[in-house]
């Protein structure tokens, strides 16, 4: 079977360490934070102007002015800062961010990724992603393995306007995890339970590799 979103969030999770500024998308990215251990200094940062985001709050601890990039209530931690939104873009294009977890309409074999527009649907912009795959130290993807009907998301060349060329270093799909070997396709490292190795290449359009240590996942 297939990952849940849940799941995708909960192995994302592993690849945050102690010590580690984070900038979590909208969507299955938003989930990673409730899988991090407590125990981890971990500092979420938000492109509106917050560096320390916590947990979203209970309904007791709402607060209608603090909210993360995405428009969502959120709390924050002890020693949390707030700034500007310029400020805020020149810490990530400064490259002081270690970690960002995007989702994706497409990637393909050289590590680039469509996640801002499907062409014919209203959007308001492409938010700050452009700047966190340009600006982020390492660049993991979470989303769907396949669309709606079936075809592959993974791609030999991306279809849709592009966020970001060259950019992706892992993705961790509903399938399992795999890693870009830019400009040749994709290794696979896990799959998801209940699935095989054959599954996953049959659903890449792209290339893959199956990893010699590569292996089902731990969920």
């Amino acid at each position: 079977m297939p990952l849940t979103r849940d799941q995708i969030a909960k192995r994302i999770s592993r690849e945050v360490q102690s010590g580690f500024c984070v900038n979590l998308g909208i969507g299955i990215p938003t989930l990673v934070a409730n899988f991090i251990p407590e125990s981890m200094n971990v500092m979420l940062q938000s492109e509106n102007g917050l560096l320390g985001m916590g947990a979203f709050p209970l309904e007791n601890e709402v607060d209608a002015d603090l909210i993360n990039a995405g428009k969502q209530t959120v709390t924050a931690v002890k020693g949390a800062s707030f700034f500007s939104s310029a400020d805020s873009f020149a810490m990530i294009r400064g490259g002081h961010i270690d970690l960002t977890v995007l989702g994706a309409m497409e990637v393909d074999m050289n590590g680039s990724i469509a996640n801002w527009m499907v062409p014919g649907k209203l959007v308001k912009g492409m938010g700050g992603a452009m700047d966190l795959v340009a600006g982020a130290r390492r660049v993991i993807v979470a989303m769907q393995h396949t669309a709606k009907d079936g075809t592959p998301k993974l791609l030999r060349k991306c279809t849709l306007p592009l966020t970001g060329v060259g950019c992706i270093n892992r993705v961790v799909s509903d399938y399992g995890v795999l890693d870009v070997v830019h400009g040749k396709g994709f290794k696979l490292l896990e799959w998801a339970p209940d699935m095989t190795p054959e599954a996953v290449i049959k659903a890449t359009e792209a290339p893959v590799e199956i990893a010699p240590n590569a292996r089902p996942m731990d969920v």
